[in-house]
């Protein structure tokens, strides 16, 4: 499981020094970078487009103009209430497919119609790859040698390969039980002092970890090749946790969601392990803005992957998390906990300064802000105020896949 927040005052002395040393950067990025494409009369293919993640970068191209065609199975619950949410705000500039990535021919035809592609359909929780490896390698790795074949032949036919951008995960790095840690207060701490300054980098050796590791670890390596073997302009960001609106997590996955709603509902929040890990986390408009900056470089980012999360600046461990929900509910949740999870990782964070040097982006959404506007779009959306689903009905257990719902 993963999680993100530094102490309550490194983490809100980071978001403000973030928030003004590096709006300039960040807007004049993001200004270039919302210009790319936006000429081209073909949609936005984006796989996985009615996900979390999918259905807010979709949201964000359609308000700047574009035209998105997304193609989901519809298959995870909440996603549906989504892709209605984008189809009621922006009309029939949204067109959907309703069909799966191990489905060469629907890949195809929609990856001839696009412009660009975001391929974010997936299979998305460690423990269902731990019960059924098939559908998992066939979902995430199949699925996305689909995706790169159907944009190799387009780019045979039209001379020139739509630009992909790729989510992968920081599960391609392992467990990471090499390295040496120490607890400190309510958190874990790394020994070694320069990753406990900058987080894991892009130079740390590929460990793959459990079926799902090894297929998003095959596909993250699959697109890095068809870029250097067959000039698809593609670039990976290996991922730490997203979290932010529209997101319906479960305790396999979306877990900051899953926690607030969980506190929403009364009921018990499971940590596996002992609750000190620490992971990094990055709100969605953040990610969103680094996905339009990689569009836009994507001819000099092409073939390179990129460590993407909210960085040292926007750690937690998972009992912290519990502090600040405690906080903004008035009341600590109940909690349990059980025994650790297949390649649960001690200690994640992003070193995210390559990306950072390449683009000028950086995360501007502290914790403490993005966890409270997750909180105020669940209640809203419990409350019937805001368009979406009650939170609840996707954490019960549901079995959280779907080959075309993203995180």
């Amino acid at each position: 499981m993963s999680g993100a927040a530094n102490g309550s005052a490194h983490g809100a002395a980071n978001g403000a020094a973030n928030g003004a040393a590096n709006g300039a950067a960040n807007g004049a990025a993001n200004g270039a970078a919302n210009g790319a494409g936006a000429g081209d009369p073909r949609p936005v293919l984006v796989t996985g487009g009615a996900g979390f993640v999918g259905c807010n970068l979709a949201d964000r191209l359609l308000r700047e103009g574009r035209s998105v065609l997304v193609l989901d199975t519809l298959g995870r619950p909440g996603v549906e209430r989504n892709l209605a949410w984008l189809r009621a705000t922006h009309g029939d500039r949204v067109r959907a497919v309703v069909a799966d990535v191990r489905d060469a021919g629907a890949v195809t035809r929609a990856v001839r119609e696009a412009a660009e592609v975001y391929h974010f359909a997936a299979q998305v929780a460690v423990t269902t790859s731990l019960a059924d490896p098939v559908e998992d390698f066939d979902v995430n790795a199949r699925g996305t040698l689909h995706v790169l074949e159907a944009i190799r032949r387009v780019g045979e036919e039209r001379g020139e390969a739509p630009p992909l951008l790729f989510t992968s995960t920081n599960k391609v790095y392992g467990d990471l039980a090499d390295v040496a840690m120490h607890a400190e207060g309510r958190r874990y701490a790394p020994a070694d002092a320069a990753l406990r300054a900058h987080g894991v980098s892009e130079r740390r050796p590929l460990d793959f970890h459990s079926p799902y590791g090894c297929s998003k670890g095959a596909a993250d390596q699959y697109v890095l090749d068809y870029a250097r073997s067959y000039g698809v302009p593609a670039v990976v960001f290996r991922m730490s946790c997203i979290y932010g609106p529209r997101q319906f997590g479960t305790e396999d996955q979306g877990w900051v969601a899953h926690f607030l709603i969980r506190a929403l509902e009364g009921r018990p929040i499971v940590l596996y392990g002992d609750g000190l890990q620490v992971r990094d986390l990055l709100f969605v408009d953040d990610l969103v803005d680094a996905m339009l900056v990689a569009r836009r470089h994507v001819a000099r980012l092409a073939g390179r992957a990129f460590n993407i999360g909210g960085g040292v600046g926007n750690t937690t461990s998972l009992l912290e998390l519990l502090d600040r929900i405690a906080e903004l509910r008035g009341a600590a949740p109940a909690v349990a906990f059980e025994g650790w999870r297949t390649g649960d990782q001690r200690y994640y964070v992003s070193d995210v300064r390559a990306f950072g040097e390449a683009t000028g982006w950086a995360p501007r959404t502290g914790i403490g802000d993005g966890l409270a506007r997750l909180h105020e779009w669940l209640v809203a959306s419990r409350a019937g105020t805001s368009p979406g689903t009650a939170p609840g009905a996707a954490s019960g257990g549901a079995r959280p896949v779907g080959a075309g719902a993203a995180a």
